[in-house]
């Protein structure tokens, strides 16, 4: 999927451009942790855009935590992944095709419970919001 947006938000999009020019999510972390990066279209637009998120993986399938740092809305890229849950999620070099779909109860506290194994920074997030932080659970096509 090329051609896609970078995020205007600048150092999301100082991490997307490193990993574009070096070809892998290697090496590229977030508060010291590992991330992969997704490719999603636009709900509203349709383009293509370039999501870094935490790497959260478990038996080939990852899960992404809409957590927005524990603001009281979602991030923009829910709202993305909820109207085209087709993605290309990078980790490391390699690309792979995904369908995403938003978890609940035991599974959800499975994966949430992989997620902040991953990055701790979401129980805190967690309690700084009103709202349950949604877990898409992306499984490879």
């Amino acid at each position: 999927m090329a051609n896609a947006e970078l995020s205007p938000t600048e150092w999301v999009q100082n991490q997307t451009k490193t990993i574009l020019e070096t070809g892998t999510t290697e090496g590229v972390k977030v508060l010291g942790r590992p991330i992969v990066l997704l490719t999603v279209r636009g709900a509203k637009s349709g383009k293509l855009r370039y999501t870094p998120v935490m790497r959260v993986e478990h038996d080939g399938s990852y899960a992404v935590v809409a957590s927005k740092c524990g603001a009281p809305e979602h991030p923009t890229w829910y709202h993305n992944i909820k109207a085209y849950p087709e993605i290309v999620l990078q980790d490391g070099a390699e690309a792979k095709d995904f369908t995403a779909r938003e978890v609940g109860g035991e599974e959800r506290a499975r994966w949430w419970e992989r997620a902040v194994a991953a990055f701790p920074n979401y129980a805190e997030y967690q309690e700084k919001t009103d709202r349950e932080i949604p877990v898409f659970v992306l499984d490879p096509r």
